[in-house]
């Protein structure tokens, strides 16, 4: 007997609802959810995307118009209350819609979204297993849902967790990118418009303290033949490509046949990717060829100017290498991402010493984020008695959620915005991010250092 074509919604979520979510700045193309419509599509279903940073109706709206079977979201820690949100308001509509919540927050936290209007959790990146479901809930099929590895499920009131499982990253399809070609003007990485997203790898090789990508796909790095994803980059129609994998710059000899596999089909695009400064520091000529072939931005996790620092964020690096890799990046002419974290122990002078190192290594792209003790980790317990917030929505790097070591909520924030001051105006000064409204930017900062409360602390 034939299976009824189902209507699937796959929502990622909007990111906040207020101006503190970097909208045309940087926005992320939703990979997971193409991935996960090319499975379903292969199976006939009819499938529709939703995504918050680019969309002009509300999800509500849209589950509304679309009535779909089923209604899968994936999401962030930032992103909980939302995807949770969404999940309510479907089951409100209908109460015979099947909900399911996925992406790295419900891999890592999945016990925090069991809720009466969610019915299943993906903890794997196994995205196959979402069929498994269809099959059980829907099509009634004889499945054991207790053998369905990788997910959480509702049972008579009850939540269960299945043992997880770990993915193979090479048995992904291409992804469905209908959508985000039906969005041109969207999908950008600052001045690199509609970039498209390609992973080729899954988990992180490193282990850094304040780090979860390490605990992703059981802690199991993997990665696709780098002539797969050479094939794939060939076929977007997109001049700029974003490898989204936590660590590119890893294994020389691949890079060095990706470098060999571009030249050779004559591939003639800009690429943003992430890189350790160590890698960089001992991979100079290498460097030069990945310039020469296209690479634009590199994200480096500089994260602190003091090899204590590094040594405590168990970082497997050091200052020198952090030099070194921005030297030869401007020498190359490669724009280095330069990401730091400003930590809860930091006093003023720690503030005004991480501006004056920026400045005289002449690092013009910078990301500055407030150490954040993530949720399921050590360092979230070795922070336990000192979180000050719940809300799931402050875990975006730019809220303190535990109180500082050294001084005040307040004060701490008086000179993280002082120091973002000083450098937007250093950007502004360089030509740096032309495209950004600087003034409107920096005025907010300065509004909020005198507010008693910030403008984007009730999300």
């Amino acid at each position: 007997m034939e299976k009824d074509k189902l209507k699937i919604l796959l929502i990622h979520p909007e990111i906040s609802r207020t101006k503190y979510n970097f909208v045309g700045i940087i926005e992320n193309e939703c990979l997971e959810l193409e991935y996960i419509s090319t499975i379903l599509k292969e199976q006939g279903h009819e499938v529709e995307l939703y995504d918050g940073q680019v969309e002009q109706i509300s999800v509500s709206q849209k589950i509304r118009k679309y009535q779909p079977h089923v209604v899968y979201v994936c999401g962030r820690t930032r992103q909980e209350n939302f995807m949770l949100e969404y999940c309510k308001e479907a089951k409100e509509q209908n109460q015979n819609t099947i909900t399911i919540l996925g992406g790295l927050h419900a891999q890592l936290c999945y016990d925090r979204l069991y809720k009466t209007y969610v019915d299943y959790i993906l903890t794997t990146f196994d995205i196959y297993k979402i069929l498994n479901i269809i099959d059980y809930s829907i099509y009634q099929e004889d499945v054991e849902l207790e053998e369905i590895q990788g997910i959480c499920y509702q049972k008579n009131g009850e939540w269960f967790k299945n043992q997880d499982c770990f993915f193979d990253i090479k048995k992904l399809p291409l992804p469905d990118r209908t959508y985000f070609y039906e969005h041109p003007q969207n999908y950008r990485y600052l001045e690199l418009e509609h970039a498209a997203w390609v992973r080729t790898a899954y988990c992180c090789p490193y282990h850094c303290k304040f780090c979860h990508r390490n605990r992703m796909n059981l802690g199991k790095y993997v990665c696709r033949d780098i002539e797969d994803v050479v094939n794939e980059i060939s076929e977007i129609k997109s001049d700029h490509i974003y490898i989204v994998d936590d660590d590119f710059l890893f294994d020389v000899n691949r890079l060095k046949e990706f470098v060999r596999l571009v030249r050779e089909k004559g591939i003639q695009k800009k690429y943003i990717c992430y890189g350790r400064t160590d890698f960089i520091a001992e991979n100079e000529e290498l460097m030069k060829e990945l310039k020469e072939i296209g690479l634009y931005y590199v994200l480096s996790g500089l994260e602190a100017i003091s090899d204590e620092q590094l040594r405590d964020y168990d970082k497997k690096s050091n200052i020198t290498n952090n030099k070194k890799s921005i030297q030869i990046c401007n020498r190359l002419g490669i724009n280095i991402m330069g990401m730091f974290i400003v930590d809860l122990g930091y006093r003023a002078k720690d503030f005004k010493a991480l501006y004056q190192w920026i400045k005289n290594h002449n690092l013009k792209h910078v990301a500055i984020s407030i150490f954040t003790p993530e949720m399921n980790l050590e360092t979230y317990e070795m922070y336990q008695d000192r979180i000050i917030t719940r809300n799931p929505s402050h875990w975006d790097y730019l809220h303190v959620v535990a109180q500082p070591d050294n001084m005040s909520v307040k004060r701490y924030y008086y000179h993280y915005y002082k120091l973002l001051i000083k450098l937007f105006w250093k950007a502004w000064r360089e030509g740096v991010y032309d495209f950004i409204d600087y003034k409107d930017y920096i005025f907010s900062f300065v509004k909020n250092i005198v507010r008693n409360k910030r403008s984007h602390d009730d999300e």
